[in-house]
C-alpha cells in the first residue's frame, strides 16, 4: 500500500467553508505558528502564564501600566472597573508583592452661595460647613459665582481656613492674580434663567459676567424651566448689560419661567487628596524631589468623600510618576460623568495612599498619553471648561504638567480635530502621536514653538472601534477597525486581510465594544484582539490572534481584560474579569492547570475523492517536548470521515499519541477527512511536523 505526507497549510482559515479548506487549519485554540526554513509556519502549544499577584484584586482591571523609577523599583500599576454602583473603582500599585489601592476620594457639595472678598487679594474664602478642606485638596466650581465683581468658576487649588471654610486663589485666563472690586462678607449668587413663551432664547442674569456676543456660557448643574433643559455650551447671542446676557436653547419654552441654576445653591465637586506637588515645583520646575514629592512634608488624611467611580483608566508614566484618567463615572450614581475624568498623578518618592488630582489640567477628559520625547501630556476628548468636546486635543507644557494654558513663553497648547464625531482613542506611536476618530487617522507630530504640533490626516475610512484596540509592534502601529484590522508601516495605512473575519465580526458584541483590548506580544511577533462575543455577558470572552511575520492567523478562548506587552517586568502581563493578574509566556501550563490546546484542518480529499479510500495507518511527527527537556508530551488524534460535504462526519478516535507511538490504525474508509490534534496534559509541550499515512483505494460508493 502506498504511502502519502500530510503537509499542513499554516494559519487558521474560518472564512473558507471546511471542504474548501482542505488540509488547512479551521479550528483553534491555544496554538501558536513558528517560523521554519521554508517560512511556513508550524503548529505548536501557545505559552502558558502564571500568577504575576497571588490573590485576585476583587475588580475587574481595565488598564495596566509597568514602569521602573530612578532607584530601580519597579511597579505595576492596575486601573479597575467599579464593581458595582455603590462602589468606587480601585486602581492598585503593585511593588514587592504588595498591592495599594490608591483610588482617590471625590465629592459633591450643593451648598448655599457663601464666598468673601477682599479688594488687597486675589484670594477668596468660600464657606462649607463640615467641607474638612485641606491644603492638599482641590475643587471645582461648578456653577459661576457672582461676587466681589469676579466670577468664580473652575478648578482651583484649596487652603483650609477652618472645618468650615476653605480660600483659593483667583486667577485670569492667563494665569495672572484676578483681584476682586468690591469686599463682600458671605455672599455671591448663581446664574438665574429667563424663558418666554414660544422662544428659545434664555435670559441669563449674572452679575458681571464678563461675557461678549459669541463666546461660549458653559451649563455644567442641569436645570430645567419652561418646558427647556439647560446642559452643555451655549453661545452668547445678545448681550444686555453687565448683569444680563441671552443664549439659545435648543427648543422653544413652552411658558415664561424663572429660575436659577442648581435651585440658587453654589456646585462643588470635591477633590480630596493626602498631599500634592507644591506649585512651581517637581519635575521641570526647579530640581528634582525640591518641594511637594520627595520633601518630606507630612501628608494630610481625608477625612470625607467617596472612593472615585470610573468604568475604565488611561495610564502613563511621567518619568518616575504615574499620570491617571478614569473614565466613566466619576461621581457616583447620583452624578454621573459618561465620558471622562480629570488627570491624576501618584509619585513613588512621595508615596501617598492616594492619587492626586492635578487641578491645572482640564477637568475632564476621555483619555491621556505622555508624548516622547518632549514629554507632554496628551489629553483627547477634553475640555477648557468642564463640558467635554469629544474631537478637543490639550497638551500642557514641556517638562510641566501644571501649566496647560497657552502663552508664549510655554509650549501648553490644544487642538480640535476637525472631522469625524469624536476621538476614539490614541497612542504615542514610532515617531509621532497617533489620534483615531470614529473615520479615520490623523498623526500629530512636534516641530516646536510656535506651533508645537502639526496635525495630518494619513488614513480615511479606518477609524478605530475602541479606545484600546491599537498597539505599536516593532515599529508598525496595528488597529482593529469597526469591520477590518489594519496597519500603519512605512508605506501608509494598509488593511490586512483577515482569514477568521467570520470568527469576530459575525460574534461580535457590539454593544460592549469599549472592552475590546489589544495584546501585543514581541517575544512572538504576535498582536492579539481579546473582545466581548454574543450572549457571554458583556465580557470579554474570546481572541483572534494575528502573527505579524508570518501573516497567519488564530483564535481561540480566552478572558483577558487589560494587557500590556514585555516591559521592564518582563514578559507580557494580562489580567481576567475577576481580577486576578497573570503573566505570560512563563510556563508550558495555565496557573498551574493543563492547557487543553487543539487545532482541526478542514476536509482534505482522499485520492481527489474519485474512490472511496481505505487508510489503515497514520504515523504522527511531532516535536514532544522543549529542547533539552522531557519529551513526554501526549496528543490525542481524532479523525472526522464523511463521503459528501454536508454528511454527517463517522468519528474515529480520539487516540492517544506519545513519542514512543509508531503509528495508529484508525481502518477507516471515506472520500474526505478532518483531523484534530489537541493536547491537555500537564507540563507538556508539542510542534507538530509532517504526517504520514498508508492507503488504498476501496471502491467508488
Amino acid at each position: 500500500m502506498p504511502h502519502a505526507t500530510l503537509r499542513l497549510v499554516p494559519g487558521v482559515d474560518q472564512n473558507r467553508t471546511l471542504a474548501l479548506n482542505e488540509a488547512a487549519i479551521s479550528e483553534s485554540q491555544f496554538i501558536r505558528f513558528v517560523s521554519d526554513r521554508q517560512g511556513i509556519g508550524l503548529p505548536q502549544k501557545l505559552g502558558g502564564w502564571t500568577r504575576y499577584f497571588p490573590t485576585a484584586l476583587g475588580a475587574t482591571p481595565r488598564a495596566l501600566l509597568a514602569w521602573q523609577d530612578t532607584n530601580s523599583q519597579q511597579y505595576l500599576a492596575v486601573g479597575c472597573q467599579s464593581p458595582s454602583a455603590l462602589a468606587g473603582a480601585p486602581i492598585y500599585v503593585i511593588k514587592n508583592g504588595q498591592a495599594i489601592d490608591l483610588a482617590p476620594f471625590v465629592e459633591r457639595h450643593d451648598v448655599p452661595v457663601s464666598v468673601t472678598t477682599t479688594t488687597s487679594s486675589n484670594t477668596v474664602t468660600i464657606e462649607d460647613t463640615a467641607s474638612n478642606i485641606s491644603n492638599y485638596d482641590s475643587v471645582f466650581v461648578l456653577t459661576h459665582i457672582s461676587v466681589g465683581g469676579v466670577i468664580i468658576f473652575g478648578f482651583y487649588r484649596t487652603s483650609q481656613a477652618s472645618a468650615n471654610t476653605y480660600t483659593i486663589d483667583l486667577t485670569t485666563v492667563l494665569g495672572d492674580p484676578q483681584i476682586p472690586t468690591s469686599a463682600v462678607v458671605n455672599g455671591g449668587v448663581v446664574a438665574q434663567f429667563d424663558t418666554t413663551a414660544n422662544s428659545p432664547f434664555v435670559d441669563v442674569t449674572l452679575p458681571d459676567h464678563g461675557f461678549a456676543v459669541g463666546d461660549t456660557f458653559p451649563i455644567l448643574v442641569s436645570t430645567s424651566l419652561g418646558g427647556v433643559t439647560l446642559f452643555g455650551n451655549y453661545t452668547v447671542t445678545e448681550v444686555s448689560s453687565s448683569s444680563v446676557f441671552v443664549i439659545s436653547a435648543s427648543q422653544e419654552a413652552t411658558s415664561t419661567a424663572t429660575a436659577s441654576i442648581n435651585g440658587g445653591d453654589a456646585a462643588y465637586d470635591y477633590y480630596y487628596a493626602y498631599g500634592a506637588l507644591v506649585t512651581g515645583s517637581g519635575y521641570g520646575v526647579g530640581g528634582y524631589g525640591t518641594g511637594g514629592y520627595g520633601s518630606g512634608i507630612t501628608t494630610v488624611t481625608p477625612t470625607t468623600g467617596d472612593p472615585l467611580y470610573a468604568e475604565d483608566w488611561t495610564l502613563d508614566n511621567w518619568g518616575d510618576t504615574l499620570i491617571a484618567c478614569p473614565n466613566g463615572l466619576t461621581f457616583g450614581p447620583a452624578v454621573s460623568d459618561p465620558l471622562g475624568g480629570p488627570i491624576y498623578a501618584w509619585s513613588p518618592q512621595a508615596n501617598s495612599p492616594t492619587l492626586n488630582v492635578i487641578p491645572e489640567a482640564p477637568v475632564a477628559n476621555a483619555g491621556i498619553f505622555v508624548a516622547m520625547p518632549q514629554r507632554q501630556i496628551i489629553a483627547w476628548g477634553s475640555t477648557f471648561n468642564g463640558v467635554q468636546d469629544p474631537l478637543l486635543l490639550r497638551w500642557c507644557d514641556i517638562e510641566n504638567y501644571q501649566q496647560w494654558v497657552a502663552l508664549p513663553t510655554n509650549q501648553a497648547g490644544s487642538y480640535r480635530i476637525p472631522k469625524g464625531s469624536k476621538i476614539i482613542g490614541c497612542i504615542q506611536g514610532p515617531q509621532q502621536g497617533l489620534i483615531w476618530t470614529d473615520l479615520a487617522l490623523w498623526a500629530m507630530q512636534y516641530v516646536g514653538a510656535p506651533y508645537v504640533y502639526s496635525f495630518n490626516e494619513i488614513g480615511t475610512g479606518c477609524g478605530l472601534i475602541a479606545p484600546k484596540a491599537a498597539a505599536s509592534l516593532n515599529g508598525v502601529v496595528y488597529w482593529m477597525s469597526q469591520s477590518q484590522f489594519f496597519a500603519l508601516s512605512p508605506n501608509g495605512v494598509q488593511g490586512i486581510p483577515c482569514p477568521i473575519w467570520d470568527v469576530i465580526f459575525q460574534d461580535l458584541d457590539t454593544t460592549n465594544l469599549d472592552k475590546i483590548r489589544v495584546a501585543p506580544n514581541s517575544r512572538f511577533n504576535e498582536i492579539s484582539w481579546f473582545y466581548p462575543t454574543i450572549g457571554n455577558g458583556g465580557e470579554i470572552s474570546a481572541y483572534v490572534k494575528y502573527n505579524v511575520g508570518l501573516n497567519q492567523w488564530d483564535f481561540g478562548t480566552l478572558s483577558r481584560t487589560a494587557w500590556i506587552n514585555q516591559s521592564v517586568l518582563g514578559p507580557p502581563i494580562g489580567s481576567t474579569p475577576e481580577g486576578i493578574i497573570y503573566q505570560h509566556e512563563t510556563s508550558v501550563n495555565a496557573d498551574g492547570q493543563p492547557m487543553t490546546s487543539y487545532f482541526q484542518t478542514g476536509y482534505f480529499v482522499l485520492s481527489e475523492a474519485d474512490v472511496l479510500t481505505y487508510i489503515d495507518q497514520f504515523w504522527p511527527d511531532a516535536k514532544w517536548g522543549l529542547y533539552a527537556g522531557v519529551q513526554d508530551a501526549n496528543l490525542l488524534i481524532t479523525f472526522y470521515v464523511l463521503n459528501y460535504p454536508g454528511d454527517t462526519p463517522r468519528v474515529y478516535g480520539p487516540y492517544d499519541v506519545t513519542q514512543a507511538t509508531q503509528y495508529i490504525s484508525p481502518r477507516f474508509r471515506g472520500r474526505l477527512v478532518s483531523i484534530r490534534i489537541e493536547s491537555n496534559d500537564i507540563d507538556s509541550f508539542w510542534r507538530m511536523g509532517a504526517m504520514r499515512y498508508r492507503f488504498s483505494a476501496d471502491g467508488k460508493f
